[in-house]
């Protein structure tokens, strides 16, 4: 993608297409799983943690990422399908390797189907399976 394709991307979400914002989205676009806030700091160099965190939560509240809690205490962040919106029904499952700590999305996985009472308001559900992955198993 292209910075006119990106810069599309945050103008429809209501989001003003800064500098900071453009270079996370494309390194957020070039990513296959789940990333944390250490990986990317590294791979955004020079660009500080604070300013990087700051994009990665206005991200998730206009529904261009999803926040993933992985048990690990670490938080991880992936963008969301390419929807204008995402919902739960939009979500997947991810699996957390307790050996070498990676985070697989399972996008054929769908979130099960649960009633919630209508006076809840779900923004987003984590369901995480966690064990061996394979490459650690063999």
């Amino acid at each position: 993608m292209n910075n006119s394709d990106i810069e599309n991307i945050l103008t429809n979400h209501g989001i003003k297409p800064t500098t900071n914002r453009v270079l996370v989205l494309k390194d957020l676009q070039k990513r296959t799983s789940p990333v944390n806030l250490a990986d990317l700091e590294m791979s955004l160099d020079p660009m500080d943690k604070a300013s990087i965190f700051r994009v990665l939560e206005l991200f998730s509240k206009n529904d261009i990422v999803h926040v993933i809690e992985d048990g690990s205490r670490s938080i991880k962040y992936e963008l969301c399908n390419g929807k204008e919106h995402h919902s739960v029904s939009d979500q997947h499952a991810h699996f957390y390797c307790e050996k070498c700590g990676s985070v697989i999305c399972l996008d054929y996985v769908k979130m099960p189907d649960i009633n919630i009472p209508e006076q809840y308001k779900v923004k987003s559900v984590n369901f995480m399976f966690k064990g061996i992955c394979p490459n650690c198993y063999k």
